[in-house]
């Protein structure tokens, strides 16, 4: 992934994320309360800013880095975006009363999230 796109989804994550956790804090304080599903909320929202500030210093990282081309370096923020949409998305479609076949998605999000990880440690070795 280009520093651009690195730099896009950083942006785009972490503004829904704060209307998320805002939207969840406010507007829908009361439901998720009600339903139990508050912390989850607070969680898909926590997740989804945490990945979208750790988008914007690997985009920074791959902007100044003489070869971010290995594939470890490719493939951490597309891992971490396809992570948080999987994650935090079904999380919060669950909160919702969303469909319960998205269950088993919220850890493939959580598994793609931990595999960003490792390949950023990984794209160290080559940079």
């Amino acid at each position: 992934m280009h520093h651009r796109s690195a730099l896009l989804w950083a942006g785009i994550l972490g503004a829904t994320g704060v209307i998320m956790g805002a939207f969840g804090a406010h507007a829908l304080r009361e439901t998720l309360q009600e339903a139990g599903h508050r912390d989850a909320w607070e969680t898909a929202s926590k997740y989804q800013l945490l990945h979208a500030a750790a988008l914007l210093g690997f985009a920074g990282w791959l902007r100044t880095s003489p070869s971010p081309t290995s594939p470890a370096a490719r493939w951490a923020p597309r891992l971490w975006v396809a992570g948080t949409l999987l994650f935090s998305g079904s999380l919060y479609a669950l909160s919702l009363g969303g469909p319960r076949w998205l269950g088993p998605v919220t850890p493939l999000g959580g598994a793609a999230l931990i595999a960003g990880w490792v390949a950023a440690a990984w794209s160290a070795r080559s940079a």
